[in-house]
């Protein structure tokens, strides 16, 4: 495994997680044109086996011939188990490594299959004369036993960004009686979800990663796509997938703040900022408004401000001082 360099971005936005079949030529360049902060293109479950080589040299050509700018860019290749994983990785990295930003790994069930890949990449990087470590790799969480070695596979490499929910295969994996994927099976009066989302979402966040939902498969239903969306925002993931553009617009609403939420983060921050200042009177904790405020809020505020900043957000609202 490998350090990868200070410069390296591992919190890029993904409010919206747009899958593209990558033996598909027409969806890889609609794509292109859509509001997605990421865009993977797939070599797994949306690629027939017998298309899957193609689609390899497929990608590659639209990763370096596309405009993917202002979005981040990542390949699905096939898991451990199958025998097609060394080679999507070989002729995707050795084809198209410089306009790729990370790998994305199906089925992980323990930490070795991350190193494996970390291998891999960086032996690829060195002989391509890449910059070793550069190029991410997201984790996809969506058997049991992947999500009791959680922990294990979060700390596995530097090169982690993020962990996936697989809602479908975690679904079929546990024997959940449902075939409505995201959704709540029947008979069960709580949240079926709460704790697999939760398991990961601790994950990520013991070790700086990103957490991110799966897809919801009822695409033709976007409040269905808001509310599902909304449960894993309400949690602190920081994105969904979308399997159709007309969930792109749904996912980056809701997992940006509101301008209301925005507008008060940032105003938190400029407000501690002051109090704590020789001129606020090196104060822990003051009033803004009705609201007392300290280190803690300014924690809070900084989360929110964070998602407004990534989203492109410009508050309405500005500090002043209060008069001595």
């Amino acid at each position: 495994m490998t350090t990868p360099t200070a410069s390296v971005n591992r919190l890029r936005p993904r409010r919206s997680c747009l899958a593209v079949p990558g033996s598909n030529p027409r969806f890889l360049e609609k794509a292109q044109g859509l509001p997605a902060d990421q865009v993977f293109l797939d070599l797994e479950d949306a690629c027939a086996p017998l298309a899957k080589e193609g689609a390899r040299h497929t990608i590659v050509d639209a990763l370096n011939k596309g405009d993917w700018s202002g979005r981040t860019r990542v390949v699905r290749v096939n898991d451990w188990t199958t025998h097609w994983t060394y080679r999507d990785v070989v002729t995707v990295v050795e084809g198209a490594g410089a306009n790729l930003d990370c790998v994305m790994l199906p089925k992980v069930q323990d930490a070795q299959q991350v190193v494996a890949l970390d291998l891999l990449l960086t032996q690829i990087e060195k002989t391509m004369g890449f910059e070793v470590g550069r190029i991410g790799i997201e984790a996809q969480i969506e058997n049991a036993r992947g999500l009791v070695n959680i922990d294990d596979i979060a700390g596995a490499s530097p090169r982690l960004e993020t962990l996936i929910f697989g809602p479908a295969d975690f679904m079929a994996s546990i024997n959940m009686k449902t075939l409505v994927v995201g959704q709540q099976p029947p008979g069960y009066p709580a949240d079926a979800y709460h704790y697999i989302l939760m398991r990961i979402l601790m994950a990520a966040r013991t070790h700086d990663l990103q957490a991110i939902d799966g897809p919801f498969l009822q695409i033709r239903d976007v409040d269905a796509y808001r509310e599902v969306a909304g449960r894993a925002a309400a949690l602190g993931f920081d994105g969904k997938w979308v399997l159709h553009p007309g969930q792109v617009d749904a996912a980056n609403e809701v997992f940006s703040p509101s301008q209301d939420d925005y507008d008060h983060a940032e105003m938190i921050l400029d407000a501690y900022d002051w109090c704590t200042s020789e001129a606020g009177g090196k104060k822990g904790s003051a009033m803004l408004g009705d609201e007392m405020i300290d280190e803690a809020s300014r924690k809070m505020a900084l989360v929110v401000a964070g998602k407004g900043r990534a989203a492109g957000m410009r508050r309405t609202t500005a500090f002043e001082a209060p008069e001595a």
